[in-house]
């Protein structure tokens, strides 16, 4: 098949996903996996279930607030299950469901892509940079 075939197909499959399906949930589930603290929390509870003060204290550079927002996406996309235990204080854990579980495989696929690329993109946009004569290098 040739480059031009196969950019055609890819295309039209795209196409037929936003026409066959609600681009507005297609869309919203791309950014929930596009975002970068969905994607660290899900790697974070694949493990197994954390409390909240675990997930904040883990995740590098997360907010208490966006930490609460992006539990309460997940959750509310199904990826997420949040456990309150009866006890004095109440005990609050999170973890991935059955659901979540199917996303953890690609995500921690791409984020081995990632991790295993990463010097290839930093060269990459250095070499850009240059040409373009910017001094923002990464």
């Amino acid at each position: 098949m040739s480059h031009q075939t196969e950019a055609d197909r890819v295309l039209r499959s795209l196409g037929r996903a936003c026409l066959e399906h609600d681009p507005d949930v297609l869309r919203s589930v791309l950014d929930r996996v596009g975002d970068k603290w969905s994607l660290i929390l899900i790697g974070l509870l694949d493990k197994g279930p954390m409390r909240f003060t675990e997930l904040l204290r883990t995740a590098p550079g997360i907010s208490r607030r966006m930490l609460t927002l992006t539990l309460r996406s997940l959750e509310r996309d199904g990826l997420v299950k949040r456990v309150i235990y009866p006890e004095i204080p109440p005990r609050v854990e999170y973890e991935v469901t059955p659901f979540g579980r199917t996303l953890s495989e690609p995500v921690l696929a791409l984020t081995r892509w990632a991790a295993d690329n990463q010097d290839t993109i930093r060269a990459n946009r250095h070499a850009f940079d240059r040409a373009a004569g910017s001094d923002d290098l990464d």
